[in-house]
């Protein structure tokens, strides 16, 4: 995929890692559609900025009447409320699975049949490392993300006999504004967001975009024992 000749929309696209994407893709010569709830504040000259919570049917409904033109689709939008699991606030898991699974899935059910109609084209996901394993914190972000790459790989089979690649890209901790409080190594999401997009350039299915997701993936075959050594 020449990203120059692509039409995209991103969520999320007014701060982080969305807003690192967007500024991507046009350096790169595309025509970006930036989605965010509060339009207003996307602050990027030469995008077309569209009102959109992922979570509300009808807005994502809207968002396709006006980005009717698109060839790529970038998940991005997200939420992390820290909720755990066993006593968090339920309406702050629900939030959880609303954005990364349900909000995911409206998205990719509302556009592509758009991408199939304009001959084709790439959908990428943002999920996490934390798609493949849990810290024993943060429970209803982490199940909400491991759910979202289940999405990601059922869709990907679904959608690839109708020449839509659906790419999933994982990643640890960034420096954003979701992660201010955490005292821990991160990415400068603009770094993040080259290798995103060179990833979708090359059309490849899985981009591993850090040290600390690739240590993850290759610890997969290894099991609980190696994932959770402290069960052992």
């Amino acid at each position: 995929m020449k990203i120059s000749e692509q039409i995209a929309f991103v969520s999320g696209a007014n701060r982080g890692l969305g807003r690192e994407l967007t500024l991507e893709l046009l350096s790169r010569g595309a025509k970006v559609y930036a989605g965010a709830r509060n339009p207003e504040a996307i602050d990027i000259p030469g995008v077309i900025p569209v009102k959109l919570d992922i979570t509300n049917p009808q807005e994502v409904a809207a968002a396709a009447k006006v980005a009717k033109d698109i060839t790529l689709l970038i998940n991005n939008a997200g939420s992390s409320t820290g909720a755990s699991l066993l006593d968090g606030d339920l309406d702050q898991i629900h939030l959880e699975f609303n954005t990364h699974f349900f909000g995911t899935l409206s998205m990719v059910r509302t556009f592509a049949p758009i991408l199939e109609k304009n001959g084709g084209g790439s959908i990428l996901n943002i999920l996490s490392a934390l798609s493949w394993v849990s810290s024993g914190t943060v429970g209803a972000y982490t199940a909400a993300k491991a759910a979202e790459w289940a999405l990601t790989n059922d869709l990907r089979l679904n959608l690839y006999p109708h020449n839509v690649r659906v790419a999933g890209l994982h990643v640890g901790y960034m420096e954003t504004d979701m992660t201010s409080g955490l005292e821990v190594p991160k990415s400068n999401p603009a770094d993040i967001a080259k290798i995103a997009i060179d990833g979708i350039e090359s059309d490849s299915l899985e981009i591993v975009a850090d040290d600390s997701s690739r240590m993850i993936q290759r610890s997969l075959a290894g099991g609980i024992a190696v994932l959770y050594p402290q069960l052992s």
